[in-house]
């Protein structure tokens, strides 16, 4: 299974490098000899990285037949899938194919629609939901519990941030 591990952000420099700022486990995830596909379905368009080094908060990454800044840019904005690593998550972390699909519900139990997908920001993952793609801050002022054997986030939301669905 793909997993997004990073988000190209833009481009840098003269040679074709991209900024990338990666999903909170996709760090370790960026290789020189990597594969890295721009999209999660079978026959996305791969890219083999030729060079990754750090710059700032975000890594600068260099692929194969990538080298020059008109075609970096055609490449900018797009998020980059590998293989689901392999590497052990700590308590409090998970991966995003975890959280699509699990039920927003609050303290009381009221549902407030499902996990349809996760954007990763610059000041923290949100949780998208529903059908109107309202967007829940994953943080723990709001995500109280993440529990995936049942299926929930029991969440205590302000006001208005999202409303529960209607009846049927």
């Amino acid at each position: 299974m793909r997993v997004v591990v990073g988000r190209l952000t833009g481009v840098f420099g003269v040679r074709g490098e991209l900024k990338c700022r990666p999903a909170p486990t996709g760090a370790a995830a960026f290789a020189v000899g990597g594969s890295y596909a721009l999209g999660a379905a079978i026959g996305a368009r791969e890219l083999r990285c030729r060079g990754v080094r750090r710059h700032h908060e975000k890594l600068l990454l260099a692929f194969e037949g990538i080298d020059s800044p008109e075609a970096a840019r055609a490449l900018a904005g797009a998020e980059l899938y590998a293989e689901q690593p392999e590497a052990e998550l700590g308590p409090d972390e998970y991966l995003d194919a975890d959280l699509v699909g699990l039920r927003l519900v609050d303290e009381a139990g009221r549902e407030l629609g499902a996990v349809t997908g996760v954007r990763h920001f610059p000041a923290q993952d949100c949780l998208v939901v529903g059908a109107a793609e309202s967007l829940v801050p994953l943080v723990k002022a709001f995500v109280r519990r993440i529990d995936l054997d049942s299926g929930t986030i029991v969440t205590s939301l302000p006001d208005g941030l999202i409303e529960p669905p209607g009846p049927g």
